[in-house]
């Protein structure tokens, strides 16, 4: 009974063995050498190692000429597969010797796509390069050429467009480097200019001023022949005296006219430059630009105005011995109205340059020292014919500022004030002449031999004495020498009076 057990025991056991993972193997033998029947477990394993070769050698015998054609085949195959060997490497050196030009092409090809590549990128680079050197060239011929406002627009757009678009180059470098230095350059430059400027005008206001009084009267002489033909007339009476005289009796009234048109006609055709021709104001917009695209228009402005008020103290500064020449007085009035022609212009050319405000404040700083300075001068004046001339001057004058938007009231008030200094002078010359004729007079009636003799007198003396004019030649006037001398420089003085009132607007 005990056998059996064991015998089943073991085959268990030789089953576990062949059923189980090698690794597990050890609790299964260690059981069989734990027993008593170890011997008889290792005839049953042999038993089993004998029935399991019986069984491969039958599979074996069974496979085998399978096995043997697969050999057969495998030869056979050996012989193709030396033959495919021969063939794929005799073609792999054809396609080598083949593609060794390919290679060549592909690697000319590769230097000609690096080349265009290369050729592409310096194309793009000098793209934008170009437009910098083109324009740092076009900004050297501008400051050459001296025209710094297009220069000073062209550095701002080669900074702020050009440079930053070419890339970081050494020349981009210098350029930028240099662009501070410019703007230095055209800064001091323009402000240069604009100093010669003011020296200039300052120089030549006199002339500026003259030729703007020029201006003013060839107008108002126009004007006045147009509108009032009379005072045409009149005015063509003063420049031919002698000729208007002699010929004003006879003649036809609209021959008269015709010839006023004519001598009108003929001064249109003489042409008086313009004030401001004489001044290029060409380094005020300049240097105003140049200020303004700097960001220091206030800086500019500034400067400018305390230039300009600088030079209004000197102009308005007259001189010692004004009072002794017109000429004195003339060139003082030149000064003036150039001066203020000038910020005239520069008042309606530029954009708050300087401003209404500012012209009207130094307008009346000079109208209240101008005032003064005739008061004072003219009160040394005894001399009725500088008198006159210089209210002629000083009309003219007004006139002229009048005509660039002025005001000038206070002159004509002033001109009223030495109407009565001019009527004072008038009495001590006309004083003179009186005493002069009383002291020539013979106090007897003056005696007339002939018609003409009495018609001469007459004429002088406005003499209405029918009784007289009955009494046959020789006959007596009933006054002396002195009635008709002094109804004469009556006349003359009234004469003179009125001359003064003469274009004074009462």
């Amino acid at each position: 009974m005990a056998s059996v057990e064991t015998a089943a025991e073991h085959e268990r056991i030789l089953r576990e063995i062949e059923s189980t993972d090698t690794n597990c193997i050890g609790p299964t033998l260690r059981s069989v050498y734990d027993g008593q029947e170890h011997g008889l477990f290792m005839e049953k394993l042999d038993g089993r190692i004998r029935n399991h070769d019986r069984e491969i050698e039958k599979m074996c015998n069974h496979h085998f000429q399978g096995f043997v054609d697969s050999i057969t085949e495998l030869l056979k195959v050996r012989g193709e597969a030396q033959k495919l060997k021969s063939q794929v490497t005799e073609t792999n050196l054809r396609l080598q010797e083949d593609g060794k030009v390919l290679i060549s092409s592909m690697e000319e090809l590769k230097q000609c796509r690096v080349q265009q590549r290369n050729i592409a990128t310096t194309v793009d680079k000098l793209t934008h390069c170009l437009p910098v050197l083109e324009m740092y060239s076009r900004l050297q011929e501008q400051m050459r050429a001296k025209r710094y406002y297009p220069a000073l627009r062209t550095l701002e757009q080669l900074e702020h467009t050009c440079l930053p678009r070419a890339g970081q180059y050494r020349f981009c470098s210098i350029m930028s480097e240099n662009i501070p230095k410019l703007r230095t350059h055209i800064r001091d430059t323009a402000m240069t200019q604009l100093r010669d400027f003011l020296e200039s005008i300052r120089k030549h206001s006199d002339k500026i001023g003259e030729t703007a009084i020029k201006q003013a009267q060839l107008q108002r002489s126009l004007d006045s022949s147009v509108t009032l033909q009379p005072r045409a007339l009149i005015g063509r009476r003063s420049r031919k005296e002698a000729g208007t005289e002699s010929g004003g009796h006879g003649g036809n009234p609209m021959s008269e006219q015709d010839s006023g048109i004519l001598e009108v006609e003929d001064e249109e055709e003489e042409e008086v430059p313009g004030a401001q021709d004489l001044v290029d104001f060409s380094p005020v917009y300049r240097c105003l630009h140049i200020y303004t695209v700097l960001g220091l228009r206030d800086v500019f402005e500034n400067y400018y105005r305390k230039q300009r008020r600088k030079q209004a103290r000197l102009v308005l500064q007259p001189h010692s011995n004004m009072h002794e020449t017109l000429e004195g007085y003339r060139r003082y009035f030149n000064q003036i109205v150039g001066f203020f022609v000038v910020e005239d212009h520069v008042l309606h050319t530029t954009q708050g340059l300087v401003n209404r405000a500012y012209v009207e404040e130094l307008w009346e700083l000079a109208l209240s020292k101008i005032v003064a300075a005739l008061r004072t001068h003219s009160s040394y004046c005894d001399d009725p014919d500088l008198v006159l001339d210089l209210k002629n001057l000083i009309v003219l004058f007004a006139d002229t500022l009048q005509g660039y938007g002025f005001p000038v009231s206070q002159l004509f008030d002033m001109l009223l004030e030495m109407r009565e200094q001019y009527g004072e002078i008038l009495l001590k010359r006309w004083n003179i002449t009186f005493r002069h004729i009383l002291d020539q007079d013979n106090y007897s009636p003056i005696p007339v031999s002939t018609e003409q003799e009495y018609r001469q007198y007459t004429s002088q003396f406005p003499l209405q004495d029918p009784e007289l004019e009955k009494l046959s030649f020789p006959k007596k006037l009933p006054f002396s020498e002195f009635v008709p001398k002094a109804y004469c420089q009556l006349k003359e003085f009234i004469y003179a009076c009125l001359k003064y009132s003469e274009d004074l607007h009462l």
